[in-house]
């Protein structure tokens, strides 16, 4: 019976689906080509991409909450949830530094910076960008605890939905069986919720072309062939960091072919590129982790926490730009000089995660409170800034995806024998509910989330 579904149902859904996300990539053309046209028209059409990112952003804070209460909720042990946590944070920790050395040895072996003038104009688009939403360390952690449990879900912040998660999930672990039905309860929430996000992927075509079209007209080609070389530079770093190294890691610990994860990713890769937003796809980041046969707390402590806390292509950046800009003004940084701003930078990008434009807001407030200096030397990147977001949130993105598999190889919480099974395309993806085979697979939540490495060994 398992096997006559994927053969059936979803193969008229997946061509629906299909359609949809060929007029994506027509939409992206179509917006550059108003851009570059049109620019300044193409520009009024900032709010329809705003608009629809804004739609999946608002799916974000249920979809992590259903996620993390389901799988904590249902497993017997609180310390396996605790071992995923600390692996997590762990590892994030790592690739972070791992990014800031390569950008290091990239951005002082081009120098791309050398020998340009920077203006009055320059100057204060630069101290224009300097955020006051930017928190210290202190402000960040004190802000993942909501004002209320309410307000975790209305005010768009991902840890601190992450908490209360957390907290609910620990809860109905302690309850027992006195809890399952708030778990079944909870399970048809999310159901409800996947099924809202499916219909919202329907707008995502007007999304694109009104995301694309802006960010064209707005920059133009006269602000990128002067700065091409850092654009290039940071594009070729991102490449490096995740083919050379998440490749090899995914290879040598999971025994997976990047590219392969990538191509079941892909919808998800042409989603970020046409709007810019990484957030964009955390909610089907999700939700095929968990088809790929990661269980629910792997998945549910480890993508929402690493969009907070492993923002890889953040990290390049933040390197690159930093001595970039450190260059064009003039004042070319000493390896010790640029140590100790880019620790304090990868201490600054955690207190601006959640920020719209984290990346531009974090440097410029990481700078001001570091090297006020280099501050007036912001202006010379705004100009491409988007067009960099692009590569930071595919990078942050795939990092993420690559750490989701990790941790759950290094947990045994992930079916290897599922996973062959769904990146060969034998178990699709149902694009309609955003559940496996329309839940059918996951009807009892008690019998999933720490089963992974049992019925691994089961089949061995």
């Amino acid at each position: 019976m398992a096997a006559s579904t994927p053969d059936t149902a979803p193969a008229a859904k997946r061509d629906r689906t299909h359609y949809l996300y060929i007029a994506v990539i027509i939409a992206v053309a179509l917006g550059i080509t108003v851009g570059l046209v049109a620019p300044d028209f193409a520009v009024e059409l900032k709010p329809i991409g705003t608009g629809f990112v804004n739609l999946i952003k608002m799916m974000i804070s249920p979809i992590i909450f259903c996620t993390i209460v389901l799988g904590i909720g249902s497993v017997r042990k609180a310390a396996k949830v605790g071992a995923v946590g600390g692996i997590a944070l762990v590892y994030f920790t790592i690739m972070s530094l791992v990014a800031l050395g390569i950008g290091l040895v990239v951005g002082n072996i081009l120098e791309p910076g050398t020998g340009l003038a920077v203006t009055d104009a320059v100057k204060d688009a630069g101290h224009a960008q300097v955020d006051a939403e930017a928190k210290d360390t202190t402000e960040f952690l004190l802000g993942i605890i909501p004002t209320t449990m309410v307000s975790a879900f209305t005010g768009g912040e991902v840890l601190q939905t992450l908490l209360i998660a957390l907290l609910a999930g620990f809860a109905l672990q302690a309850m027992g069986p006195a809890g399952q039905p708030i778990l079944r309860g909870v399970e048809h929430l999310q159901r409800l919720v996947f099924r809202i996000l499916a219909m919202v992927m329907w707008a995502a075509p007007i999304g694109a072309f009104g995301a694309i079209a802006a960010v064209t007209g707005s920059a133009g080609l006269d602000a990128l062939k002067s700065l091409a070389v850092l654009m290039l530079g940071f594009y070729v770093t991102c490449v490096l960091f995740v083919f050379l190294v998440l490749g090899v890691l995914l290879r040598v610990v999971a025994g997976l072919n990047i590219l392969t994860l990538f191509k079941y990713l892909g919808r998800e890769f042409l989603l970020i590129l046409s709007t810019s937003s990484s957030e964009s796809a955390l909610p089907r980041l999700i939700a095929k982790m968990e088809h790929l046969g990661i269980s629910k707390p792997v998945v549910g402590i480890t993508v929402p926490t690493g969009y907070s806390f492993n923002l890889d292509g953040t990290m390049i950046y933040m390197t690159m730009a930093s001595l970039f800009i450190a260059d064009a003004m003039g004042t070319p940084m000493s390896v010790g000089e640029q140590i100790p701003l880019l620790l304090f930078l990868l201490v600054a990008s955690k207190g601006a995660a959640g920020v719209t434009g984290a990346g531009l807001a974090t440097l410029a407030g990481g700078l001001q409170s570091h090297k006020p200096a280099l501050v007036d030397g912001i202006g010379l990147i705004v100009g491409i800034d988007r067009f960099m977001s692009e590569a930071r949130a595919l990078t942050n993105f795939a990092g993420n995806a690559v750490a989701t598999v990790l941790i759950g190889t290094w947990t045994k919480e992930i079916d290897r024998g599922r996973v062959d099974q769904v990146l060969g395309g034998h178990i699709p993806f149902d694009e309609a509910t955003l559940l496996d085979d329309g839940g059918a697979e996951r009807e009892a939540p008690a019998e999933v989330p720490g089963q992974g490495g049992e019925k691994e060994l089961a089949k061995a």
